[in-house]
């Protein structure tokens, strides 16, 4: 069991940045793919970024804006969002899929899921 906890989500002005971290306990996360999703109000749950031994993966929509980096020592991926749009406004999950390869998109691939941090940009 991987246990998923997200954290710095919160309120901030279009154009500004925002850092949040996924803290994870139960399982070493270096031998794991880690993904963040999103979900805005009445819309599917979106890819945003992943991370593997094979390299990151981002969604169109936040490519060249969004990072996913990690840090195996504190077993802890982060998700750094720079140029924040009102459309970025979303819940943004955690998630961790075992095996450290592969290039992970879809919410299914996934085993354990975070709770939830909440993100609004605002215009």
């Amino acid at each position: 069991q991987v246990q998923l906890v997200e954290s710095g989500g919160g309120l901030v002005q279009a154009g500004g940045s925002l850092r949040l971290s996924c803290a994870a306990s139960g399982r070493t996360l270096s031998r794991y793919t880690m993904g963040w999703f999103r979900q805005a109000p009445g819309k599917e749950r979106d890819f945003v970024a992943s991370i593997s031994w094979s390299g990151t993966y981002y969604g169109d929509s936040v490519k060249g804006r969004f990072t996913i980096p990690r840090d195996d020592a504190k077993n802890t991926v982060y998700l750094q969002m720079n140029s924040l749009k009102t459309e970025d406004t979303a819940v943004y999950y955690c998630a961790a899929s075992f095996g450290g390869f592969g290039y992970r998109s879809r919410s299914s691939e996934y085993d354990y899921w975070g709770q939830g941090t909440q993100v609004t940009v605002s215009s």
